[in-house]
């Protein structure tokens, strides 16, 4: 008699026996997760310093704007994505004939869904953490002379750097788990943008796909796990070495 791939004991006893399906996800999952954080950094410091430090019309809009794939289906993201950057789109198409840069259907169209996705997290992690900067130690390095780069490369990034790393970590964390934005915007295509998630739902949708599926479940949950822990960790240590 054959083996029933179905039962609990076949499922746990190839549970460990990862392949290259897994390593695969595994891999390209970490590179998006990344490449995503890299994208989003330096906007993410820029629009928390934005909606903390300035006072200016539309402020309200832009704050909506700037959280709205929080509340907005990840598919639907990707729908708009796939308007906005497709080849037929207005931006897509400018990138495909100025640059040939296509970013539907490839790796780096999946880390740019990926970051619109994450964007939100990352901004309000920086955003609560500048929010707690002593404005008066600003003007005290003010009063004594420093120009606005000086007392924010000086005085306010310093102090908010636990943000800037938790939101860091966190959006990596999240980022190895989106789903809808990306399999609607790049598909999902083996080695190209199938990342943990949709491996996880290619092998779902299999009939001998269980043990697979239990699997990258486990690495998801494993690494969404070690993402949270380490942020916190970081943190911590990040603000018991500026109390110093």
């Amino acid at each position: 008699m054959g083996a029933d791939y179905a039962s609990p004991r076949y499922i746990l006893a190839a549970m460990w026996q990862f392949g290259e399906t897994e390593f695969s996800a595994l891999g390209l999952s970490l590179a998006v997760a990344l490449r995503s954080v890299l994208l989003n950094l330096l906007p993410a410091v820029f629009a928390a310093w934005l909606l903390t430090r300035r006072r200016f019309p539309g402020r309200t809009v832009f704050d909506a704007f700037v959280h709205l794939p929080l509340v907005l289906p990840p598919v639907l993201v990707g729908y708009l994505l796939l308007l906005l950057l497709g080849t037929r789109g207005p931006l897509g198409g400018w990138l495909d004939r100025q640059f040939d840069v296509q970013l539907t259907f490839s790796t780096t169209g999946a880390a740019v869904a990926t970051a619109v996705m994450s964007f939100p997290i990352m901004v309000r992690a920086i955003r609560i953490s500048l929010e707690n900067v002593d404005r008066g130690l600003e003007e005290a390095a003010r009063t004594l002379g420093a120009g606005p780069w000086r007392r924010f490369a000086t005085i306010t990034l310093p102090l908010m750097l636990p943000g800037v790393l938790a939101g860091v970590v966190t959006a990596f964390a999240a980022g190895l788990g989106e789903f809808g934005a990306v399999i609607t915007f790049v598909s999902n295509i083996p080695g190209e943008t199938r990342t943990l998630p949709l491996a996880l739902y290619t092998a779902l949708q299999s009939p001998d796909g269980d043990a697979t599926a239990a699997r990258l479940a486990l690495l998801s949950f494993a690494l969404g796990l070690a993402g949270l822990l380490c942020s916190e960790v970081l943190a911590r240590a990040l603000r018991r070495w500026l109390g110093k």
